[in-house]
């Protein structure tokens, strides 16, 4: 069954969330490559982005968050736009708390974690990076929606 990798992008400040993101779900990054890994006569990298993140990817349970930095000369990532939602379904209740607690740090919170209308425990907010999450636990969950 193929997986669904989210991957987000940042203005400079990918690496700062990703190692946020990594302390909350905890793991290693299976990869980190910097502009100046790829940079080249045909893609000339300017000095002050050499060490911006080109691709950085964090293992979590099967699936892998990947996110980089969009380089200057390619414009600004509207920080404030509806990039999608990271929908993240736990296992637990407890795992659902400590996920939604720790990803929200210093965001801004949108729904608060809790019982949902639909029967799952429930919680929705943008990080501190301005990435969107929802974080559930349906205990009726068999695998399928």
């Amino acid at each position: 069954m193929a997986l669904i990798n989210p991957y987000i992008n940042f203005n400079g400040n990918a690496e700062e969330a990703f190692n946020f993101y990594k302390s909350v779900f905890g793991g290693e990054f299976a990869k980190i490559m910097r502009l100046k890994d790829i940079s080249s006569p045909e893609f000339p990298v300017a000095e002050n982005e050499v060490n911006k993140i080109m691709l950085i990817a964090l293992p979590i349970g099967k699936n892998i968050l990947m996110g980089n930095d969009v380089p200057e000369s390619m414009g600004q990532v509207n920080e404030n736009e509806n990039r999608s939602k990271i929908s993240v379904s736990a296992e637990s209740r407890e795992e659902a708390d400590r996920l939604f607690n720790g990803l929200s740090a210093g965001g801004n919170i949108e729904v608060p974690i809790g019982d949902s209308p639909w029967g799952s425990y429930f919680g929705m907010f943008r990080d501190k990076f301005g990435i969107e999450w929802m974080v559930d636990f349906d205990p009726n969950y068999n695998g399928k929606i």
